[in-house]
């Protein structure tokens, strides 16, 4: 009899949207007739301890305790009666179920407020004078928050709202202090953990716990639902996996490990979960394994002997969300950064549209790794067929393609498909800033359903990109945010800062060209990230290139990613964090574009080398008429109504043909010579969208000059052709 599988995400990833990894996991073992469950525990702990029963039982606790409170976890306690009788009805409006409590929430007089209050930002500038719900859950976030501060003090210090003791995960090459905060009594968090886990188990009787680690933040949480289970249900095989393993875990050498669980998988989890289930199942032998570790006879043991090959993508199964509480999530307002909110604000059905990165030469990213270095694109049908299949799931239209870059040509196709098959979706991706994003194709993604992108443009210096092997410059970034900003679509940027060698001219040129793309309206969102050296980058595994010392740590028996290093010919680089995330904070809400850089620090600076208008002048530069060997011509509008009227100049009567379109808010036309007029009634029909296949722009070009229109370069500079440009005709 085949086993049950229970897949879980242990504490905590995202209040509103949960992590995919068991939706793709479900997906494909659906694919293989398998029985399987899947449980985000995060949620459900939060739902559990944010409700009238949780908090009576947290208030009892401390009242029962001798814990010394600090003045703001007292007042908190002092109010615990407030607390618990809004808790519930907040956690509804959360979940969208309780709209109307917006009005009693805005009107600060329902909600009790601690310190996150206080540093309230003016809510009218924030959110404008209509936003009434996004005020309201910004303000129910900070309530959530002040709660969890109180948790943090005096019941859990590991507690956060995203991650459960992350410091214990990170850079942890020694089992010690993780094995030492196993071994602790429990807490009200890991109590809680515990009995959710044990109704899910009584609930699907399983055979196997996979429990998916994306993050630092979720180690603890899947460790302490292993020794639950080993304790408890000692039949079950437990199984751990995910982002975590895949980075940290790759060197693994410690026993103790396999205390909590059986077996760590690396990479793509199909291949190697397949081949595990059929060892269990007695079909295969421990040594035919795919990427497993296991503990054999005290020692930790790599098993890697199958033959088979990673599960192509397209074999993978549609991502099967069903059996998670997907009406539960909470839609919360942490900080008042758009690309942000869209992390914690709203249901996102996560979907990746190719494995691995197009690119993949960044020399800062972890391209030495399998899900980086193997690229592997699915077609444009296969992804619109599980998009609709999600949405027939989940009935919810957002989706978020979290790709490390989503690549521009396959996203062109999808965009198309989207279009032609008439599908409703809403969503958003992380890009590289490469000049394939043209004017028309963003115009394309934008019709499409994109509402935003994030892209790298990290140290914005020529110089260090070049040194990145990120492939764009500067002015090429400025050049595709504007098109995609002009296509009324959201642009977030990634800044990094500390990358080898930067000198202190860089970063202030580098914070010059942040506020001009500011300044100019072509970036809508950012944040400044602390360069990390990890071991499986280039730069970590061939630091002497970057003219950088690697200081530490030691390899380790444990986890091994994140390492030490000195910049001995860069500047002294973290005198700039605080300068560079207030300047930036500061431009994101259109203030201080005039300051002069220098006062964002507390220190001598250098003049910034670059001249005022230097991104204004890379984005109005002229852009390439011509078109790529292989682009594709396609009409998004409305076929016209074609009718000749006559032109007098003068004694000379001109006949001009007028195209009548209609579209979604007016009608308008195009004025044209009756001979282009009834060319253009004749093709659009065969450069609609709809179509099956887009019509080669090289043979519109032929097809124009065969009907003996003139020349065809004539016709692309003409009012007509601009009109119909403005009116819908993409070059892709």
């Amino acid at each position: 009899m085949k086993k049950k599988i229970l897949l879980v995400t242990p504490p905590f990833t995202q209040l509103n949207t949960p992590y995919p990894a068991t939706a793709y996991l479900k997906g494909f073992l659906n694919t293989l007739g398998r029985e399987s469950y899947q449980a985000d525990l995060g949620i459900d702990v939060i739902l559990e301890l944010f409700s009238s029963k949780g908090l009576k039982r947290l208030f009892e606790m401390l009242e029962a305790s001798d814990i010394e409170l600090t003045d703001n976890a007292f007042r908190i306690y002092a109010l615990r009666d407030e607390y618990i009788s809004t808790i519930d009805p907040v956690i509804r409006f959360l979940k969208n179920s309780n709209p109307t409590l917006a009005h009693s929430i805005c009107d600060r007089t329902y909600l009790p407020e601690a310190s996150r209050f206080q540093q309230l930002e003016d809510l009218d500038w924030a959110f404008g004078t209509m936003g009434i719900h996004d005020k309201a859950r910004h303000l129910a976030t900070l309530y959530l928050e002040d709660l969890g501060d109180l948790i943090q003090e005096a019941i859990d210090p590991h507690f956060g709202f995203s991650r459960y003791a992350e410091r214990l995960g990170r850079s942890a090459t020694s089992f010690d202090e993780m094995e030492a905060a196993l071994e602790t009594p429990d807490t009200l968090l890991s109590q809680t953990l515990k009995d959710v886990l044990e109704r899910k188990v009584k609930q699907y009787s399983p055979d196997i716990v996979c429990i998916s680690v994306p993050f630092p933040g979720n180690l603890y949480g899947g460790f302490k639902c292993g020794q639950f289970l080993k304790k408890n249900y000692p039949h079950i095989k437990i199984v751990m996996g995910g982002g975590f393993a895949n980075t940290e875990l790759r060197s693994l050498q410690e026993p103790r490990v396999f205390n909590y669980i059986d077996f760590v998988c690396l990479d793509d989890g199909e291949a190697p979960l397949m081949s595990l289930l059929e060892h269990l199942d007695g079909e295969r032998e421990l040594s035919g394994l795919k990427r497993v570790y296991s503990r054999v006879d005290g020692t930790v043991v790599y098993h890697n002997g199958a033959k088979e090959k990673d599960v192509p993508q397209r074999e993978t199964g549609t991502p099967d969300y069903s059996d998670l509480p997907l009406h539960d999530y909470l839609s919360v307002i942490e900080i008042v950064n758009p690309m942000h909110r869209l992390w914690s604000d709203g249901r996102w059905n996560k979907l990746t549209l190719a494995h691995g990165c197009y690119w993949g030469k960044c020399s800062f990213c972890d391209i030495s790794l399998d899900y980086i270095r193997r690229y592997e694109p699915m077609t444009a049908s296969l992804l619109c067929d599980r998009i609709e299949e999600i949405i027939a799931q989940t009935q919810q239209n957002g989706f978020h393609f979290v790709d490390e870059a989503a690549p521009p040509a396959l996203l062109r196709d999808l965009a198309l498909e989207i279009i032609r098959r008439k599908l409703t979706v809403v969503w958003w991706t992380n890009i590289r800033f490469e000049k394939n994003f043209t004017h028309d194709l963003c115009l394309l993604l934008k019709a499409s359903g994109c509402i935003a992108i994030s892209g790298g443009l990290e140290v914005a210096s020529d110089r260090l990109l070049d040194r990145m092997k990120k492939g764009v410059t500067v002015a090429q970034v400025a050049r595709v945010a504007d098109a995609f900003t002009q296509a009324g679509i959201m642009v977030h940027a990634y800044l990094m800062y500390g990358f080898p060698t930067q000198t202190a001219q860089e970063t202030i040129d580098s914070l010059e060209m942040v506020r001009q793309m500011f300044q100019l309206g072509i970036v809508q969102s950012g944040f400044w990230h602390r360069f990390a050296m990890t071991a499986h980058s280039p730069v970590g595994l061939h630091p002497e290139a970057f003219d950088v010392m690697r200081l530490g740590p030691d390899t380790g028996t444990f986890a091994n990613n994140d390492l030490e290093h000195q910049d001995p010919l860069g500047a002294d680089h973290d005198r700039f964090a605080e300068g560079l995330r207030k300047s930036l904070f500061n431009y994101m809400h259109g203030v201080c574009l005039d300051f002069p850089l220098s006062e964002w620090f507390d220190f001598r600076t250098p003049p910034t080398s670059i001249p005022p208008n230097y991104l204004e002048k890379a984005i109005h530069a002229p852009a390439e008429l011509a078109a790529r060997p292989n682009a594709v011509i396609v009409w998004t509008g409305s076929l016209p109504e074609m009718a000749v009227f006559e032109e007098r100049k003068g004694k000379k009567v001109h006949e001009i043909a007028e195209l009548v379109f209609y579209n979604k808010k007016k009608e308008w036309a195009v004025e044209a010579e009756v001979g282009i007029g009834e060319w253009l009634t004749e093709m659009l029909p065969k450069l609609l969208i709809a179509n099956p296949e887009p019509y080669p722009f090289e043979q519109f070009k032929n097809d124009f000059e065969t009907a003996g229109l003139g020349q065809f370069e004539t016709f692309l500079n003409s009012r007509t052709w601009q009109e119909l440009k403005n009116g819908g005709m993409l070059v892709l």
